[in-house]
């Protein structure tokens, strides 16, 4: 494998570097949505419960001990439960500017990285094969016998690179799709929690002012 990554030239160095950067992203968005491990719906439908039951210091108290991108969006909706309707939603638009962010971490990095790949790839095949030509033109005008052996040793070195950036960006864009559908379900569901609690507090409102 080294003598392959040797053979490969100096346009391997990157690429190796492009993999452990992707392979360091993707551990670090597994361990982050590992992290996540209780029932989002049991802990949101809890939530609602307690405001139902006007116990709002107890939803908060809820979404401080289970804190996560949904239960600090609707924290920052309770926290002004006794204020409008527009002040409560402004508050959990400002949550989520702080919140969806964090769901996306370095995904653009990743993005990046399975794009550049193969490229990088083939920028190493096109000069690899540019060398191999100006080989083989000196070998000719010296000699004036090319080796088939020498053409065709030298063209499969100029390949590995394009193998190799091959081998980094389809597991790259892979996992990145699928960070990409973990963050766009992520976000449906806050949208959705955000509104069903403002529409709870909106109808608890407008029962106290009857």
């Amino acid at each position: 494998m080294w003598q392959l990554i040797v053979k490969g030239g100096w346009v391997m160095l990157p690429i190796f570097l492009c993999s452990i950067f992707a392979l360091a992203i993707i551990l670090e968005r597994l361990f982050f949505y590992a992290g996540i491990k209780f029932n989002k719906a049991i802990l949101i439908t809890q939530i609602f419960e307690s405001v139902r039951k006007n116990k709002v210091s107890e939803a908060i108290e809820t979404c401080e001990k289970n804190s996560f991108y949904i239960t600090n969006i609707l924290k920052a909706g309770l926290m002004h439960c006794e204020e409008s309707k527009e002040i409560i939603k402004e508050s959990m638009e400002n949550a989520s500017l702080y919140e969806i962010p964090k769901l996306e971490k370095n995904l653009h990095f990743l993005s990046t990285i399975a794009h550049v790949s193969p490229l990088l790839g083939l920028l190493g095949t096109v000069t690899g094969l540019v060398q191999c030509f100006y080989t083989i033109e000196r070998k000719a005008a010296s000699a004036g016998v090319v080796n088939p052996s020498d053409l065709a040793g030298g063209i499969w070195e100029a390949l590995i690179t394009t193998v190799a950036g091959l081998c980094v960006a389809i597991p790259t864009y892979i996992a990145y799709n699928y960070f990409v559908h973990k963050v766009n379900m992520s976000t449906l569901e806050a949208e959705r929690a955000a509104t069903e609690l403002l529409e709870l507090l909106s109808q608890k409102k407008f029962r106290s002012d009857i």
